[in-house]
């Protein structure tokens, strides 16, 4: 819990305060305020990430299933595992129809946006190879709000 005031302004602003605060104070109230701004933001708009799938030899499979709630991974790296990544609560995923190997990952909260991207990534990292030359995987090419 932290000391600080929040409260509405007959202009429709959502003010914050805090009294006699140091500089870590002042800086949980500006990550408050950030959080705040990020909510107000995904409700007007939505937090869209946009993944590639990156393959030099064994082309990355990847299927949308469950409407868009799961993610089934398939031949990374010619493994015959399927990974199967399922999408936190609000987050929805497609298969991009204009770019080839392209994932949209989009919902009204950055955090689980952004959480759901980073679990797509981390289920494709490779192990006990040389990283500098597998670069197999699935990355973000680029993120930030869209108009809903």
């Amino acid at each position: 819990h932290m000391p600080i005031e929040l409260w509405k302004t007959k202009n429709g602003l959502v003010r914050a305060r805090m009294y006699f605060a140091k500089s870590k104070q002042l800086s949980m109230l500006r990550s408050v305020c950030s959080h705040i701004q990020n909510l107000f933001e995904g409700v007007e708009k939505q937090f869209e990430y946009r993944m590639r799938l990156v393959y030099a030899h064994f082309p990355i499979n990847a299927n949308v299933t469950n409407g868009g709630k799961t993610v089934e991974i398939r031949n990374f790296l010619g493994e015959k595992l399927v990974r199967v990544i399922n999408m936190l609560p609000g987050v929805k995923v497609e298969k991009s129809a204009s770019t080839k190997d392209e994932l949209i990952i989009t919902g009204p909260d950055i955090e689980l946006t952004s959480q759901s991207a980073a679990l797509i990534h981390q289920s494709c990292l490779v192990k006990k190879k040389d990283i500098r030359k597998f670069l197999d995987g699935i990355y973000v090419s680029s993120h930030g709000a869209i108009e809903a």
